[in-house]
């Protein structure tokens, strides 16, 4: 029965066996990651399998509770809260952990202990992770283990590190997008950054070409939500190959704000312009699928996710990750459930305790704030959300299917009759697309 068991720092034996499905789903995933990282198409049709076995689980869940344990599969890690930006909706670089960061030593014995537990996937982001100093030695020791390690960035310094990283073994980036031009350096407060960031970007891919994984963090929100505004970023993606990922301002992370005035933030009224630029991102993904990292189902659910805020009643996932702060905090997510701290414990020896058990359950039942973190996963995960935000459109297997493979029409083009569910507010089909 203790077989599997993995000791912690002072000797004790973390609440996991030989059969639980961490260490399961650790063996399978040393086993089969050559396999699959060798056949991209066998790769592409192992994810739905995961997608359908969460489906069901979370069906069964809200009668069978003690179904949901932690399974982390992930970790971010705040390296850093120290900033070169000051953006308008962000407190890191301020008042959010000032001059916090964690020392080499903390993050080495971190990643040890994820290599024990089979926690593959390592987010490195801040505050901005470039700027901390022993970020190679970081990269370099998630490599020498065998762990996947994803840098968050906002790239500014991208052109001055990546040769060094890259060497070091980094080959995921991703990038936060906050608009185009001047309207990005209106919203980071400071002059001339956009050259910088594409100058990086730029750099990077011609560089390294496609070794290297990029993707923009693009945010929805009040200032970037406009047509004008998705065709910027899709001609930018286009240009670097850069697939974007659509997030939502938030309104209850602890290190984010809404703005000075919730300028940021969304209002009922904002609706139809919502549901405009959800369309437009759907119109895009149609013509060049790889390029919208969300599926069109998630993209769908958008207008709700940002107009009802809390009232989103969708189960959360975050059972599957663990979030570390630059003050050396452990919780389940961005927000809440606190296990402890790593100056104080390792953290091989606050996983799959009874606290980290009753998180993981807490946050599936959403007693939490309710954040929409991982929407996307959330919304596919979800039988509800999969036959609201399906209705009886064609599938998003069908839709990109039928993508075009060869020509790819100007995003400036009209939009196609856009899609939406006929349930979630005012018929997009009775607006024309800008």
């Amino acid at each position: 029965m203790f077989h599997g068991m993995i000791l912690g720092r002072r000797g004790r034996a973390p609440a996991v066996c030989a059969g639980s499905p961490m260490r399961i789903r650790a063996k399978l995933s040393r086993i089969m990651a050559p396999v699959l990282n060798g056949f991209p198409v066998l790769r592409a049709l192992a994810r739905p399998i995961f997608v359908y076995t969460d489906l069901v689980r979370h069906t069964v869940a809200p009668l069978l509770p003690q179904i949901i344990q932690p399974d982390p599969t992930e970790i971010y890690v705040t390296l850093t809260a120290n900033c070169n930006l000051r953006c308008v909706g962000c407190r890191y670089g301020r008042d959010f952990m000032p001059g916090a960061q964690l020392s080499w030593p903390v993050v080495r014995d971190l990643l040890d202990d994820c290599q024990k537990f089979g926690i593959k996937n390592i987010r490195l982001y801040g505050g901005e992770p470039l700027l901390h100093r022993d970020l190679l030695r970081i990269v370099e020791h998630c490599s020498h283990l065998g762990l996947h390690s994803w840098l968050s960035t906002n790239g500014i310094l991208l052109k001055d590190k990546i040769d060094d990283l890259y060497r070091a073994g980094l080959r995921r980036i991703s990038i936060g997008y906050y608009g185009t031009g001047d309207a990005y350096n209106a919203y980071v407060q400071r002059t001339d950054r956009y050259h910088q960031l594409e100058a990086g970007v730029a750099y990077t891919r011609e560089r390294f070409g496609m070794d290297v994984s990029m993707t923009l963090g693009w945010v929805l929100m009040r200032p970037t939500c406009s047509i004008e505004e998705v065709r910027s970023t899709w001609r930018f993606a286009e240009k670097y190959r850069t697939p974007i990922g659509v997030s939502l301002i938030h309104y209850s992370l602890p290190y984010f704000t809404e703005g000075p005035d919730r300028e940021l933030q969304f209002t009922p009224e904002d609706r139809p312009a919502i549901e405009s630029v959800v369309a437009e991102i759907i119109r895009l993904k149609s013509i060049r699928p790889e390029l919208i990292q969300q599926s069109v189902l998630a993209l769908r659910s958008i207008p709700d996710w940002l107009i009802k805020g809390p009232d989103m009643k969708v189960p959360c996932d975050r059972y599957r990750l663990i979030w570390i702060g630059a003050d050396g905090t452990v919780q389940l997510c961005y927000v809440t459930f606190k296990l402890g701290n790593l100056h104080e414990t390792r953290l091989a020896d606050l996983l799959f305790t009874s606290e980290h058990r009753k998180a993981s359950r807490d946050a599936f039942a959403l007693r939490c704030p309710n954040c929409h973190c991982s929407y996307h996963n959330r919304i596919e995960r979800h039988l509800a959300s999969r036959i609201r935000y399906h209705n009886g459109i064609e599938s998003d297997d069908q839709r990109e299917a039928s993508a075009p493979s060869q020509s790819h029409p100007s995003p400036t083009e009209e939009p196609v009759g856009p899609v939406f569910p006929k349930n979630s507010g005012a018929s997009l089909s009775e607006r024309p697309g800008s």
